[in-house]
């Protein structure tokens, strides 16, 4: 994602804090609106003071488009991510704890060390995202293409894999799958 040349972060941190995540609970906030908040997070990823660690728990962001975006540690939890789009979206210890992700796409996205617990992934494109270290437990993946996926060392305890595709997924080192 690529930040706007004449943005400034900290300003509008200030002037749109309480409105801004009131509205994401609504489900009114903007493509624009969130870029900004993602470009603060990047500054924060970085190590920049002037950046902000993106908390967008509970937020209804059902379509947004996060395609590449640097996302590692994002508090996702209970969010609704309903058809969104996190392809090749680097997720790394990020917090999607509860939220929905029905039918999204999160094709070759990096979810190393990510809490997924309680997740639902129905339908969801999931081809060769990897999961190494991820905690699964009770994740729904029923009917989600999960082809080349990297589960290693995971969590998958109670998670559903009805009418999933496992084609070549590896499970090697994982822990509670029952199958």
């Amino acid at each position: 994602m690529k930040k706007a040349d004449n943005f400034d972060a900290t300003k509008w941190l200030v002037e749109n804090k309480i409105t801004t995540q009131s509205r994401l609970n609504e489900g009114s906030i903007s493509q624009q609106e969130l870029q900004n908040i993602l470009d603060l997070h990047s500054l924060w990823v970085e190590g920049d003071p002037k950046g902000k660690h993106a908390n967008l728990e509970g937020a209804n962001l059902e379509g947004a488009n996060f395609k590449g975006a640097n996302l590692k540690g994002v508090n996702f939890k209970d969010a609704n991510l309903e058809g969104a789009n996190f392809k090749d979206a680097d997720l790394e210890v990020a917090d999607l704890k509860g939220a929905n992700l029905y039918m999204a796409n999160l094709a070759g996205a990096d979810l190393a060390y990510t809490n997924l617990e309680g997740t639902n992934l129905k339908n969801t494109n999931l081809e060769g995202t990897n999961f190494k270290y991820a905690n699964l437990k009770g994740t729904n993946f029923k009917d989600a293409n999960l082809e080349g996926a990297n589960f290693r060392y995971t969590n998958l305890a109670y998670a559903n894999f009805e009418g999933a595709n496992i084609k070549d997924a590896d499970l090697k080192y994982s822990k509670g799958l029952k199958v």
